[in-house]
């Protein structure tokens, strides 16, 4: 790069920019939720669900991180799914609870970290066209194909989803709601 050059970010697409708006929209509603918690108040259960606020951030990080990882690598990026063995599903399970030694904090930062970089390998691609066969999995259509703007409407169902489980969750905990 020459001294006269810059780094810049490259312009994003309209739909680029739309796409990633909508899910940083969702991502913030997801973030605001667990806000003014503590560590124990984000581990807690309170519903018969075995959700928590804590587990929530980590699933969607865990989630985004996975769905970015297929953008850029196909169908390795996933863990062989064709039989879910009972310690695949105690490891699964694991993904939506806060461990010992986890804060919210922590989490919080993980997440922003795995935003980060969905929104810049997003900005990267030359457009959201690109293709990969999904993995073999129970729940994947056999020889289905994802492209990069349906993995990125996953991710963006999957934040909406778990922002909504998170709200009944805070409202149970202490009455706080996101919105209303």
């Amino acid at each position: 790069m020459t001294s006269t050059e810059t780094a810049e970010k490259p312009a994003l697409s309209a739909e680029k920019a739309d796409l990633l708006e909508a899910l940083a929209q969702h991502r913030f509603f997801l973030r605001y939720t667990v806000r003014d918690l503590t560590d124990e108040q984000a581990k807690a259960r309170t519903t018969v669900s075995e959700l928590c606020l804590g587990g929530l951030i980590k699933h969607v990080t865990a989630v985004e991180r996975m769905w970015v990882d297929f953008i850029q690598e196909g169908p390795s990026a996933f863990p062989e799914f064709t039989e879910m063995t009972e310690e695949a599903q105690a490891q699964w399970a694991q993904r939506f609870r806060m461990a010992d030694g986890e804060t919210l904090a922590g989490l919080l930062e993980d997440y922003a970290e795995a935003g980060r970089r969905t929104d810049e390998v997003v900005a990267a691609l030359p457009d959201l066209n690109g293709t990969h066969p999904l993995p073999r999995a129970p729940w994947f259509e056999p020889g289905a194909r994802r492209s990069a703007r349906r993995v990125l409407l996953h991710i963006m169902a999957e934040t909406a989803q778990h922002a909504g489980h998170a709200d009944i969750i805070r409202e149970s905990l202490d009455g706080a709601k996101t919105m209303g």
